[in-house]
């Protein structure tokens, strides 16, 4: 990866699956507290999530046993992608969503 070159915007798309999914796996985080550590908006958080399928990553929402809708986002599986090599390389994913 290299901060030189223009990123496209699939690229960018893909960049941020994968450092919203290092969120989710790290912390428990649902919508709300996504969208306050990122500042993304929130339909982008909720399209990227539903779009973790597509790169093979396999993410659930665990519910609560409180109230409706309340609960956490969950990767069940990384699929094809390196959990690791998303860890190692956070920074320069960071720096290209920038």
């Amino acid at each position: 990866m290299s901060l030189n070159q223009p990123v496209s915007k699939q690229q960018k798309a893909f960049y941020r699956k994968l450092f919203i999914a290092h969120q989710i796996e790290t912390e428990s985080h649902n919508l709300l507290s996504l969208h306050k550590l990122t500042g993304m908006p929130r339909r982008t958080l909720q399209d990227s999530i539903a779009a973790f399928s597509d790169l093979g990553i396999d993410c659930e929402f665990v519910q609560d046993e409180g109230r409706n809708n309340s609960g956490s986002y969950k990767i069940a599986d990384w699929g094809p992608i390196n959990a690791t090599w998303v860890s190692q390389n956070l920074a320069q994913i960071e720096q290209l969503l920038n």
